[in-house]
């Protein structure tokens, strides 16, 4: 699994990928900084990994996950991880990690704005990194969704576009009728935003990664045995 993880991890930042994920990440939090804090006379920076993860997700998550396996189908590459010694659970959670890093290395990037909103106010660090562990678990829920789309077609591209429905469908059920908004994995967020650490929306978030993650290790299972 560690090699798994450090050859995608790697491949990341040898690719213009990466960086990609970062400048997004930072200017969509840029524009909600702004938005939020600027132009406010209220100072709520830890608010502003909720409108990150809502709308900056949307473009993040397939970009960091639609060549997981669709491109190594494509260009025949994946054959060497159906037919390698390492257990097909080991490859998923080793790809997983390694973009669950880049996303950790994107939040790092983005506590710069805490000593900047010091000069406007007394932001609450506590619930500024409450904000971010709920961030991070939204963030593997719509990472494991991404790496599901991506091994089920050789097609970056579809992978791309069935990882972008499936999270406007899951981010945004929460404006449709009750029992979709039980769907909504910003529902399970919404204990995050007011500082407060929820056992059930930490379990229903990780209960909605791990669905995904066993998804796509039974497609990937599949096919090796076919192979």
């Amino acid at each position: 699994m560690f090699a798994i993880l450090k050859k995608e991890f790697k491949s990341y930042f040898l690719s213009p990928i990466g960086y990609v994920v970062i400048g997004i990440f930072l200017f969509v939090f840029s524009v909600f900084f702004y938005l939020t804090v600027i132009s406010s006379p209220t100072v709520d920076l830890g608010a502003l990994y909720y409108y990150t993860a809502l709308y900056g997700l949307i473009i993040i998550a397939p970009i960091l996950t639609m060549r997981m396996f669709a491109e190594e189908r494509k260009s025949g590459t994946e054959q060497l991880i159906l037919t390698s010694p390492v257990s097909m659970v080991g490859v998923v959670f080793g790809k997983f990690i390694a973009a669950m890093c880049v996303i950790i290395i994107t939040l790092l990037v983005s506590f710069m704005y805490f000593f900047i909103v010091k000069f406007f106010g007394e932001p609450n660090l506590s619930a500024i990194l409450v904000h971010m562990l709920g961030f991070i678990l939204v963030s593997a829920a719509a990472i494991s969704i991404g790496m599901f789309a991506s091994s089920i077609t050789e097609n970056q591209i579809i992978a791309g576009i069935i990882t972008i429905a499936f999270l406007v469908m899951t981010l945004f059920m929460q404006d449709l009728n009750s029992f979709f908004e039980n769907l909504s994995i910003m529902n399970f967020y919404s204990y995050f935003p007011r500082g407060v650490i929820s056992l059930k929306e930490i379990i229903g978030l990780t209960s909605f990664t791990a669905m995904f993650i066993s998804f796509t290790i039974i497609v990937m299972q599949r096919r090796k045995l076919v192979k």
